[in-house]
């Protein structure tokens, strides 16, 4: 997944968010991503452009987040309409049978400043597994033009797509393979909600 970095719009810093809340993504302003070695020689990134996400989270409180992403699959761009009409394809992510992928946060650890692991279990072609997210943000909360709170974060990680059953793959000539298993993923993402 590509590198991203939220610049979120705000007038006032918010020091403190008093209770647990339910927070509403802003999809015009967050992105799930991933990026993939291919032909040995460079990378193919991509994104969903159709992404729901809820976070229960109070500010300052790490330990208590929750959080759930859903993503459509059939919604991937790779700015390639014969590669995302492939990867839709049983060869890679199964649409016709897995419409969706899920993670969920299972736990929290706190690594400083505002950094922090994410674990949780994602959900990709009907098979799910544990992975670990690297993030960081959500250490406060800003207030934009409209009176709505914000919390921001993004997180990166890696997975084996051979252990979500994601296994097509060509040999080359020279030697290698035309896709890699292991695949970036990075999420960016902004929530929202209305000020007390």
């Amino acid at each position: 997944m590509r590198t991203l970095l939220f610049s979120l719009a705000a007038s006032l810093m918010v020091p403190s968010v008093a209770a647990a809340a339910d927070w509403q993504l802003d999809a015009a302003h967050s992105q799930v991503g991933f990026r993939v070695r291919h032909m040995m020689v460079t990378y193919v990134e991509g994104t969903f452009t159709d992404v729901e996400a809820t976070l229960d989270y109070e500010v300052g409180k790490l330990d208590a987040l929750k959080t759930t992403v859903t993503v459509d699959i059939a919604s991937v761009d790779t700015s390639n309409d014969k590669r995302d009409d492939h990867l839709r394809t049983s060869d890679f992510l199964d649409v016709a049978n897995h419409p969706t992928m899920t993670f969920a946060s299972t736990g929290v650890k706190a690594l400083g400043d505002d950094r922090f692991e994410l674990r949780g279990d994602l959900t990709l072609r009907g098979v799910t597994q544990p992975i670990t997210l690297t993030a960081r943000g959500l250490d406060s909360a800003v207030r934009d033009p409209w009176g709505n709170l914000r919390v921001g974060a993004s997180a990166t990680g890696t997975i084996d797509r051979q252990a979500f059953g994601v296994s097509w793959n060509q040999a080359l000539e020279a030697g290698g393979l035309a896709v890699s298993d292991e695949v970036e993923l990075r999420i960016d993402a902004v929530f929202t909600r209305a000020a007390e």
